[in-house]
């Protein structure tokens, strides 16, 4: 059921962004219709690991990513939420947070099962908080590498955008990595 809920999902927003980007192009919109091309790609990530891979989905992260989407590419980029100031930042908590729980989700499934009553709380949250920096810092390099590379302007604050949108994912990353910190800590507790 996880399986075809997330196809469907995903085939929503890949047919909604290739709708944007058809309309985008024809009336000679080329920004919007890119960031839809992109938004085509994006969703169609958890659609190609659905159909092409036996990974088990956790549904509720793959949901939070593709309402990601729409808030970081309709509504950021294309209806211009990203002009508000405070939209960027609040989306790069976010991102944070699901890559937070990214982690947490990764670290469940690599550790040996027995493992998980010796794991220090401390590892739990230092793993999941680097994870997220880790995705924050990969984003970063993205967007630098576009503006140098493709002329763009990914990073319109210069370093100002740059570190505010690291501080954001760290924050966010942090909320949850303490969250697991805490939660595996109560879970030693009650086993002793």
């Amino acid at each position: 059921m996880n399986r075809k809920l997330v196809i469907l999902l995903s085939l929503i927003y890949v047919l909604f962004m290739a709708a944007l980007a058809v309309y985008y192009f024809t009336h000679n919109v080329s920004f919007k219709g890119t960031v839809a091309i992109g938004g085509i790609i994006c969703g169609a990530v958890p659609l190609l690991l659905a159909l092409f891979t036996k990974l088990q989905f956790n549904l509720p992260i793959v949901i939070s990513y593709l309402v990601f989407l729409v808030g970081s590419q309709y509504f950021g980029s294309i209806l211009g939420w990203y002009g508000l100031g405070w939209w960027d930042t609040f989306m790069h908590f976010v991102s944070g947070a699901i890559l937070a729980f990214s982690g947490i989700a990764l670290y469940e499934r690599l550790i040996h099962r027995n493992a998980g009553d010796e794991i220090s709380p401390w590892f739990v949250f230092l793993f999941t908080l680097s994870f997220a920096a880790l995705g924050g810092v990969l984003w970063e390099v993205y967007e630098f590498s576009s503006d140098q590379f493709f002329n763009m302007t990914l990073q319109g604050g210069g370093n100002k955008d740059t570190m505010t949108d690291l501080i954001a994912d760290t924050i966010g990353g942090l909320v949850i990595a303490a969250v697991a910190g805490i939660r595996t800590r109560a879970k030693l507790k009650k086993k002793t």
